[in-house]
């Protein structure tokens, strides 16, 4: 299955301002973006729609990791995409340049979250993005039970028009 995502650019510009800011114990910021889902021939195409920043009060403390949420900023992710029925993404930054990857607490942590967002809207692809500050990386599920797979291509639109990431 092959999936791109498409962004405004003036949308992305703002997503990527807010997770930049400090947060006054969490190492990094997270935030939820949700899409319009269609097939296309070869695949999905992925349309932002809205970016709900995680509140400061969502955060929870745990020096073991770089950031950690609770439950309610998760409930939060979820209302925004149970209507309009939409595609959930859990996004935040890296930073730096370049296409970035996934760390093994990423990797560890989608696993367990993102099935979950099945239960309150299913039959929509869900996942998580992770950006730099030039580039991004994603990966999608389309069930609880399936294995997730990257995000072919995202696609900046406006001016002006980029195509970047994992270009497979």
């Amino acid at each position: 299955m092959k999936a791109r995502v498409k962004i405004p650019r003036q949308q992305l510009e703002e997503i990527r301002r807010d997770l930049h800011r400090p947060h006054a114990f969490a190492l990094e910021r997270v935030g939820f973006l949700t899409a319009g889902v269609t097939r296309l021939e070869d695949g999905l195409l992925l349309l932002a729609r809205t970016y709900c920043p995680v509140a400061d009060e969502d955060y929870v403390p745990d020096p073991t990791v770089g950031v950690k949420i609770g439950g309610t900023a998760m409930r939060k992710g979820l209302e925004l995409a149970y209507q309009p029925r939409s595609t959930l993404l859990h996004i935040h930054s890296h930073g730096g340049l370049g296409t970035p990857g996934f760390s093994g607490t990423d990797l560890r942590s989608g696993s367990e979250f993102v099935p979950g967002f099945f239960h309150t809207v299913p039959k929509m692809p869900h996942g998580m993005l992770v950006l730099s500050d030039d580039s991004a990386t994603g990966m999608l599920w389309l069930g609880p039970n399936e294995r997730s797979f990257y995000v072919a291509e995202f696609v900046q639109v406006g001016a002006p028009y980029r195509k970047f990431g994992r270009q497979e």
